[in-house]
């Protein structure tokens, strides 16, 4: 059984988290937190495997708790579920070891979803051993791939999560030159990754058309992917 704790400033927020992960097999939550403070408090006194953590809270927000975590030796891991969608945090999320960022609002099959590819690779990483680099790969992408089928040959689940992230992020449509700007690579793998997602209906294509010249496709990504 997988513990979790559920974080949250929000006990309304909290009660309907609690209710969603219990729906879920092999997940239990171990307690529920309200700040920071709590949410530490928590972890050093029982067992938890996961966090399910708030960016926005009234003493501390949810980075500080996953730096503080790490700086205290804790392995326990960390899903980032917050209405924070701005790339920095994102990326600073990523930094500090969160494995996975859902955005609010959400629904029970978005989280779900997350669960059930956590619980899959919790189960591969309990089993030790050597991994090759096709297991490696697999691992990296576990979180990202959520029970989709497998990238392509070639492509990056690491990449694909940094573009992901660059139009979550977003306020609005993005042209390939500003996800490579956000995400930090060229445009021609932005591309690249673009229209795979575009394929596959995870990234919906717009046309912006200007007074003059061809025109600019724009990028969403596709709500409820």
């Amino acid at each position: 059984m997988i513990e979790v704790l559920v974080v949250d400033d929000d006990i309304r927020v909290t009660q309907i988290n609690t209710a969603y992960v219990s729906r879920v097999p092999g997940f239990r939550v171990a307690a529920q937190a309200h700040s920071a403070a709590a949410a530490l408090a928590a972890v050093e006194s029982q067992r938890v495997d996961l966090v399910l953590l708030d960016h926005y809270m009234p003493d501390r927000n949810g980075l500080t708790v996953v730096r503080e975590l790490r700086r205290l030796g804790h392995r326990t891991d960390v899903i980032m579920v917050t209405a924070a969608r701005d790339v920095a945090t994102v990326q600073e999320a990523m930094r500090h070891g969160a494995l996975q960022y859902l955005v609010k609002p959400f629904t029970y099959a978005g989280l779900r979803t997350k669960l059930e590819a956590y619980a899959a690779l919790h189960q591969t990483l309990e089993g030790g051993g050597e991994a090759e680099q096709g297991d490696v790969d697999r691992l990296f992408g576990a979180l990202w791939a959520a029970g989709e089928p497998g990238l392509p040959k070639g492509h990056s689940p690491t990449t694909a999560e940094l573009v992901r992230q660059a139009l979550r992020g977003a306020d609005g449509p993005l042209s390939a030159q500003e996800i490579a700007e956000s995400a930090g690579m060229s445009r021609q793998t932005a591309q690249r990754y673009l229209k795979l997602l575009e394929r596959t209906g995870r990234v919906r294509l717009t046309l912006r058309y200007g007074e003059t010249g061809r025109p600019e496709h724009r990028y969403t990504w596709a709500t409820g992917s």
